[in-house]
């Protein structure tokens, strides 16, 4: 017999609803949430879960139990659910869009773990709500893969984020056009469930603040507070201001780990922003093979790459000022407390940033000129000469252990894509020396500076072309290629017996190829 769960009502019980029960899209105004029922599909299957997470929740038996299939693809709920979908606005491309909410997400409710702490569960791809506009809330295979696998590979490099329980695959088919090019095509259903002790986003705090509801802007913030920051006090006009600087710094940081493991979000949007500092919404994301700061894996924005990898900084700070301005009207419109937030992100995301890349290449990097010089000649040669971020970084260790550098060494001669010209082992091997005695210098023991390099750089990071490797095995019905990777990525950091062909940088097939160099908020 299963323990029963303890299923909370915060969301619920503190803020407004909809008094309107019908999915039908529409406006809602007064209120934070609709309750809306998943959808029924077909036939839900398990094709993969986190057992790392379920025992977190508390709920490894209902896992392996007939029912998680049914519970978690939408088709029934267990006790002490109560399914709704929050209402939000944001910023989308720089644009204010309005209204957005969840329009292919559920929360099936609020779960109390072992431990006392509460997480949110939340199914993407379950059907229509009140703010699906003119889609029909649902998800495709290839994008929750995407979603499953880096969810949970991002929580084992530790980099915040949410996570992901489950993927269901769901037996219905999904009509998408992938590059909104006029090629609308049937591709296999899925539903992922994700977890996280809040799904609420800057978006949630701009769309009452857009339409002048400040009462109900208040009454969310306050919630906010008292439920996620109740080390900043009571809520007050210096408590507000203490939020924004509190996201600020969540936010700077977040971003700061995304440069160092090389991920790209590929869609920056306020409603994609975590009020918590989590890497949320895993949509046309991607992670950075050969080194290039003007990358972007979404194609909606190949023209303008305002999401590049180089601009991640940037844009985390220009949506901490649109949340500052949402804000605004809690603390009598002074923006300088909107300034204050914005330089406590800067100053994070440096400090950040520093620690980042002083673990990743075993030195201290302090504001010293020389050592931002280092570190601006370093990223200045692997963008020039296309060398794969990962293999490169992880090569570190190893250069650290040998004697001399008479050559450019052949693990770092792995990460080029194609053969190395002249001036790139030169300009390579000089850096590398120069690099090489400062870090043995500060090392006190060089195998404990070796091993610190190697806990700093992972081997397995998820490649595009792995995912997709995955996502074409599982549309034919293989399901072992997600199996794979998720226990692969679970010790990205480790080295792992069978398993180089994982490391490996990208294979030319997968350069131009759809899902592996280019991607769509398609899904």
């Amino acid at each position: 017999m299963t323990t029963p769960l303890r299923f909370h009502r915060r969301f619920l019980d503190s803020l407004p609803g909809d008094a309107d029960a019908r999915s039908v899209s529409r406006q809602v105004h007064g209120a934070l949430w609709s309750r809306v029922m998943p959808t029924a599909v077909a036939s839900p299957r398990m094709l993969a879960w986190s057992r790392s997470l379920a025992v977190e929740l508390g709920i490894e038996a209902r896992m392996e139990s007939q029912d998680a299939a049914t519970v978690l693809g939408g088709n029934a709920t267990w006790d002490g659910m109560e399914p709704y979908a929050a209402n939000y606005g944001g910023h989308q491309f720089g644009n204010w869009a309005g209204q957005l909410g969840d329009g292919r997400a559920i929360t099936l409710g609020e779960l109390e773990g072992p431990d006392g702490r509460v997480h949110e569960l939340q199914l993407k791809g379950a059907g229509p709500t009140p703010y699906s506009r003119r889609a029909d809330g649902r998800a495709v295979l290839r994008s929750s893969i995407r979603e499953f696998l880096c969810s949970e590979a991002m929580h084992a490099l530790g980099v915040p984020t949410t996570r992901a329980l489950s993927l269901i695959a769901t037996g219905d088919a999904v009509v998408r056009d992938m590059f909104y090019n006029g090629n609308a095509k049937a591709e296999p259903g899925a539903i992922v469930c994700r977890v996280a002790p809040s799904f609420l986003r800057f978006g949630n705090f701009e769309l009452p603040s857009s339409r002048g509801d400040h009462a109900l802007l208040q009454q969310l913030t306050d919630f906010a507070i008292a439920q996620f920051f109740p080390q900043l006090g009571a809520p007050s006009r210096s408590v507000y201001e203490a939020l924004m600087h509190e996201v600020a710094v969540r936010t700077a940081r977040l971003i700061a780990q995304w440069q160092a493991v090389g991920f790209v979000h590929g869609v920056m949007n306020t409603d994609n922003m975590s009020l918590l500092g989590l890497t949320i919404d895993y949509g046309p994301y991607g992670w950075v093979d050969n080194f290039d700061f003007g990358w972007t894996p979404n194609t909606t924005d190949a023209q303008h790459k305002r999401y590049a990898f180089g601009n991640q900084p940037g844009v985390g700070m220009w949506n901490v000022a649109r949340l500052c301005d949402a804000l605004l009207p809690l603390i009598g419109d002074d923006e300088r407390s909107g300034e204050s937030a914005l330089s406590a992100y800067e100053s994070a995301y440096a400090d950040e940033a520093r620690a980042q890349f002083s673990k990743k290449l075993g030195i201290r990097i302090g504001d010293d000129a020389g050592d931002g010089e280092l570190v601006q000649r370093l990223f200045a040669w692997l963008q020039k000469h296309g060398v794969d971020m990962a293999i490169f970084f992880r090569s570190l260790a190893q250069v650290l252990r040998m004697d001399e550098l008479r050559e450019l060494p052949s693990c770092v001669r792995a990460a080029f894509y194609g053969e190395p010209a002249k001036d790139a082992v030169e300009d390579g091997l000089s850096w590398l020396r120069q690099w090489r005695m400062r870090a043995r210098s500060e090392a006190s023991d060089v195998e404990l500076a070796v091993t610190s390099l190697d806990r700093a750089n992972p081997t397995f990071v998820l490649r595009n072309w792995l995912a997709q490797e995955a996502i074409d095995a599982a549309s034919a019905g293989d399901a072992s290629k997600i199996h794979r990777l998720q226990r692969v990525l679970q010790r990205p950091y480790d080295e792992q017996s069978g398993e180089d062909d994982l490391a490996q940088k990208r294979p030319d097939w997968a350069k131009d190829k759809p899902g592996c160099s280019a991607l769509s908020c398609s899904s």
